[in-house]
């Protein structure tokens, strides 16, 4: 548990109530979850698999997996965020296993457990994000996929994630990210090779403020997304 930013667990567990409501803070993740999904599906066939979802908040990329066939398990730190994901399965009818734990110690508990390992918009919100791409390689089986999403570290990301998206627009609540902690492509990939991992696909997702609708593409400068392999 020592990596762990409290004030970050805090800030997301105060809003945990607005997590379903898609015109509320958590808008953009409700309009990115379907690009997210189908971004994934792109690449491994989810049907039947085992799939751990980190970082999962009130479910709503867990959800849409377990829609998708997938035995889904989601992992979060905010009890107040998996209890309102739990109730939200009563409406939605899926069957995900909530638990609130660290990467790292379900690690130990399920060591090559998952054929699908899902992290994202959550690598930036803690302490050392290279120790939960390491626990993420852990849980994952060998010849299954790991896919991680967060925000690419130069002036443009400042300007369009903070200055932009979170002053201007107001997409999202002031103070939702820090700067220092946006990570670079490069610095991901260092992290997932250094655990065995191999790179397979960068995808960037670009939000236009005019139409209001996210896109992936080719441009990471901003939001970006990683797919990775686990060799057998």
């Amino acid at each position: 548990m020592s990596n762990v930013d409290h004030s970050e667990i805090d800030k997301f567990s105060a809003l945990a109530h607005r997590w379903w409501d898609p015109t509320s803070e958590f808008k953009p993740l409700h309009a990115i979850n379907p690009l997210r999904l189908g971004w994934i599906q792109s690449i491994t066939n989810l049907q039947g698999k085992r799939i751990l979802d980190v970082g999962c908040g009130g479910g709503i990329l867990a959800e849409s997996l377990s829609k998708a066939g997938a035995t889904v398990t989601g992992i979060d730190l905010s009890s107040k965020a998996l209890k309102v994901a739990e109730l939200h399965q009563l409406e939605s009818g899926t069957s995900v296993r909530y638990l609130t734990i660290s990467a790292e110690d379900l690690a130990k508990e399920e060591s090559q457990s998952y054929d699908v390992v899902t992290c994202m918009e959550m690598l930036e919100h803690v302490p050392d994000p290279s120790s939960v791409v390491q626990a993420c390689a852990k849980l994952c089986k060998p010849g299954g996929h790991i896919f991680f999403s967060t925000l690419n570290r130069n002036p443009k990301s400042y300007l369009f994630a903070i200055i932009g998206a979170e002053y201007i627009l107001q997409l999202l609540p002031k103070g939702t990210h820090q700067y220092e902690k946006f990570i670079k492509p490069s610095e991901l990939a260092q992290f997932t090779r250094a655990t065995g991992l191999e790179v397979i696909e960068l995808k960037g997702m670009t939000y236009n403020p005019i139409t209001q609708i996210y896109r992936l593409g080719s441009d990471t400068d901003v939001n970006y997304m990683m797919a990775t392999h686990k060799p057998q």
